[in-house]
């Protein structure tokens, strides 16, 4: 029997704090926007604007959330935290998928409450030209984000960004309203600001179900297939005993069971475990391979 438990290299470390660069990107971005939004929303009575700037202060939260999770994530390993604290940034997001929630639910009844409450009136046209700059300016801190995970291999920044592209697609959809209120749909305002608060809510669902999939050991079973696919495909092991695969933060740990040749001797053994955990690290960007040797024994018919 021999057990391989590799630790995490420190590049791990040095991408989590290049990824800090895009959550502070982000946190900048939308409070800019979301006190701009706010005060043009509200001084020319465009309610679209108004939950596109709501729903940007859910994403100053949300980023401010990822950077924490990111800065506690890069406390090394300790007594009690034996794989390191990568997980603070899942529960992070989870707090963070509560509050847009609670934001979302209120956008929606505000904007249900409008329908039934008088006329509307119609919003300046000034408050469609923020719109159109703010969904500008995501979608270059969107490019920024995106570029920036791929590279670090940040699947949390990866999230952020998709984010980032959410809300430039908000700030398009609330442009939308306001043109067509200009033309005699004053109901289109409101109604885009309802549809922002749908996306809202529904980003805060995706968050918490991805969350909580991670914190309760969930994993993807098509990624696990292909991992026991590369596994298999090593000269020397003779079959896969068992293999389990879980979220760590950005990281994935995985623990195989592999049957190799009974006749083998320790050295080789070890020989095949190393090209595990290399094939895993090259292809699948695996830095956590816990491996388990046994001895393979033909099935007697």
């Amino acid at each position: 029997m021999l057990d391989i438990l590799e630790v995490p290299e420190l590049d791990t470390y040095e991408n989590i704090r290049q990824g800090e660069r895009g959550a502070w990107l982000s946190i900048v971005s939308y409070i800019v926007l979301s006190a701009l939004k706010l005060t043009i929303g509200y001084l020319f009575v465009s309610e679209a604007l108004m939950a596109d700037g709501l729903n940007n202060a859910t994403d100053i939260v949300a980023s401010i959330a990822v950077l924490i999770g990111l800065r506690i994530s890069q406390k090394p390993p300790d007594k009690d935290h034996p794989y390191g604290h990568y997980r603070a940034e899942t529960i992070a997001a989870l707090i963070a998928s509560f509050i847009m929630a609670m934001i979302g639910l209120q956008v929606l009844f505000n904007t249900v409450r409008s329908f039934f409450v008088g006329s509307h009136e119609v919003p300046g046209m000034i408050t469609a030209w923020v719109a159109i700059g703010a969904a500008a300016i995501m979608f270059g801190v969107y490019w920024y984000n995106r570029k920036l995970a791929m590279r670090i291999n940040s699947q949390a920044l990866m999230a952020a960004a998709k984010d980032n592209l959410s809300d430039a697609l908000v700030s398009i959809g609330a442009a939308v309203g306001i043109f067509g209120s200009q033309f005699g749909l004053v109901w289109l305002d409101p109604l885009a600001a309802f549809l922002v608060g749908i996306i809202i809510c529904k980003t805060a669902w995706e968050i918490f179900y991805s969350a909580t999939h991670a914190l309760t050991d969930g994993f993807d079973e098509e990624k696990l297939q292909s991992l026991q696919t590369a596994v298999a495909g090593i000269k020397g092991v003779r079959e896969i005993k068992d293999i389990k695969a879980r979220v760590h933060g950005s990281n994935v740990l995985v623990d195989v069971i592999i049957l190799v040749d009974p006749t083998l001797s320790l050295i080789e053994s070890h020989r095949i475990c190393d090209e595990v955990e290399k094939k895993m690290k090259r292809k699948h960007d695996i830095m956590n391979i816990h491996v388990h040797v046994e001895p393979f024994t033909p099935a007697v018919t």
